[in-house]
């Protein structure tokens, strides 16, 4: 009964002090200090070794200009701990009544108790940089490493000299950090990452591409051609990229995956010149066969999806060939689901497309080997406006995979499938629950869906317009474009200064830029832009055609303005970061170098 009792009490004396200490920042955050400063000083007396309360303390009392009240507590503190930090608040104080040679007198004694016992580094350093004498905080991880020589602070450093703007000594720094401490490879890259994407971009990345380059023309490890790599990807440079790469591998020919995984990258950003030149070189190089399996999947499906009608039969002999090279089994899954869409989606023959998938379900897969197997059958039926089965399929996979990608996947496809089929209540629903999935396209596409349903039901309750839209959004799906423009163009004469009509516009866009009609694109997003310039969409349609004139017709001067209108005017628009990084190359703020 006593412990229960003990224990009742200390858990009761837990809580009063989270709520103490959350009155306490609720009043700090407010900038009632007086008050704050009282709870602080109750919360010290509860917990007197707790130095993030005595902190705050000395902070309120600053702020309240209480200054000898302040250097009496720090005092005390001082002489009853012996903290190396509590010396930086001391100085801190006076230098906040600008007695600067009392304040440096005792920021140089914290520094002298580094030199007496690095290990006192940590507090002092963090102190100075929560002061933000970014200079002393330098001092101090300097004085810890001369005493301790087994120890770097490089990312501390490198972290320093990017707050003080010193960006040459930041990327020596976190370079020279990344090579001996390979570990650290990826917090450096994330770090220099939010550089290259932030104001000084350009600055930052051409001194980055430089210190690379010389290090690559110095060094002879590898170590530099990867890392220089990794820079023209996050500028997408892929190009170059892919002669690094090449050199790591003729180097070191252990392994071809990075080489398959820059290509995807460039499939993704529609650099299909760089895509298929690093897919060659994989099945020129490669012995592994999932290497090549895969290599040649990527190859057939830019096909595919450039394809016209007359290239099918063609691209049917080659898929036929490809199977009989890696045979039917578990391995060519990936393979003979691709067979089986293009056969659908592409030649019109749905019930030949599910015999494939139906034979393949037979053989021995793993869970999700079945699930994707499941995936293309529901897309299929989806296909064939069997949406009760299709449901059904996508479900299966939800289950069996819960919380998984695939699961979201399916979600979002049974979201779409509900909105085909004009169940616009449930399909809302599911896309509201899919905007804060894990996986940001699919966030982002249900998002899009949720935005497009809402909006549209209520300018129109009937959802008259929307069943409409959907019927082209569907016919998009099929694969018929020119019915899709044919619908989409209806819904235009229809439902002429609807909520509806900038959203149409952009799709009779996208499908255009998909068909490579680059002018008639073009016209429906300037439409957008004449006429719809208050709407959602006008940052997509600025955008897109930017993209159209810079990279398809080649004509940069006429894709600026459209960049800089995104910029100055959509500031909160997904497509600002890449915006910023053409304009800013199109009006020569990089130095581009080999």
């Amino acid at each position: 009964m006593k412990k229960l009792l003990l224990l009742i009490a200390l858990l009761f004396s837990l809580c009063s002090v989270a709520q103490n200490e959350q009155l306490a920042q609720y009043y700090y955050d407010k900038g009632d200090f007086e008050k704050a400063k009282i709870s602080y000083q109750e919360l010290l007396e509860s917990v007197p070794q707790n130095l993030q309360y005595f902190v705050r303390t000395v902070d309120c009392l600053q702020q309240l200009q209480q200054f000898d009240v302040a250097e009496k507590a720090i005092a005390i503190q001082l002489n009853k701990y012996r903290q190396a930090s509590v010396l930086v608040e001391m100085g801190y104080n006076y230098q906040l009544q600008k007695n600067e040679s009392k304040a440096k007198a005792f920021y140089d004694q914290a520094l002298d108790r580094i030199n007496q016992n690095p290990y006192e580094v940590y507090g002092v350093a963090a102190t100075f940089e929560k002061k933000v004498l970014l200079d002393y905080a330098l001092k101090a991880y300097e004085a810890a490493e001369i005493k301790m020589p087994n120890l770097t602070f490089n990312y501390q450093k490198g972290l320093l000299y990017g707050q003080m703007g010193n960006m040459e000594k930041m990327v020596d720094t976190f370079l020279e950090e990344a090579y001996v401490n390979p570990q650290n490879e990826v917090l450096i890259q994330n770090q220099m990452s939010r550089y290259m994407t932030g104001e000084g971009e350009s600055t930052f990345s051409d001194l980055l591409r430089k210190a690379l380059i010389v290090r690559v023309q110095k060094n002879q490890d590898v170590f530099w051609n990867q890392y220089l790599s990794w820079f023209y990807m996050q500028q997408k440079e892929f190009s170059k990229s892919f002669i690094q790469e090449k050199a790591i591998y003729k180097r070191n020919p252990i392994s071809l995956s990075n080489i398959v995984n820059l290509a995807q990258t460039c499939i993704e950003e529609e650099d299909n010149d760089t895509a298929i030149n690093a897919l060659q070189f994989v099945l020129e190089n490669a012995k592994d066969r999932d290497l090549l399996l895969q290599a040649n999947l990527y190859l057939m499906k830019m096909k595919i999806d450039k394809a016209l009608p007359k290239d099918y039969p063609m691209i049917q002999t080659e898929l036929e060939a490809l199977l009989k090279e890696y045979e039917i089994g578990p391995f060519s899954l990936s393979l003979q689901l691709m067979q089986a869409h293009f056969t659908a989606f592409n030649l019109n023959k749905p019930e030949a497309a599910r015999a494939i998938i139906k034979k393949a379900m037979d053989l021995p897969l793993n869970d999700y080997q079945k699930a994707d197997a499941k995936m293309e059958l529901a897309d299929i039926l989806l296909f064939e406006q069997k949406f009760n089965q299709a449901l059904l399929y996508y479900s299966q996979i939800e289950l069996d995979l819960k919380n998984d990608v695939l699961a979201h996947e399916a979600s979002l496809k049974a979201a779409k499938t509900s909105y085909f089929k004009a169940d616009f209540t449930w399909a809302l629903k599911q896309f509201k629950e899919l905007k804060s999935a894990s996986t940001q396209l699919i966030a982002n596409d249900a998002l899009e869906y949720f935005l497009l349903i809402n909006d549209n039901t209520v300018a129109d309750s009937t959802q008259t317009a929307l069943k409409e839209f959907a019927k082209g959004d569907y016919l998009l799906y099929q694969n018929r474009n020119e019915e899709a423009i044919a619908q989409f163009q209806l819904v235009l004469k229809n439902f002429k200064g609807n909520e509806i009509e900038s959203v149409a516009l952009l799709r009779l866009g996208k499908i255009q830029e998909k068909l490579g009609n680059f002018p008639l694109a073009l016209s429906e997003y300037q439409t957008i832009i004449d006429k719809h310039s208050d709407g959602i969409y006008i940052d997509e349609a600025l955008y897109f055609s930017a993209e159209i004139y810079n990279k398809k017709l080649k004509e940069p001067e006429r894709a600026k303005p459209l960049y800089e209108k995104v910029l100055f005017d959509h500031q909160d628009s997904i497509y600002f970061v890449e915006a910023r990084k053409s304009f800013r190359i199109l009006r020569g703020d990089t130095n581009i170098l080999p």
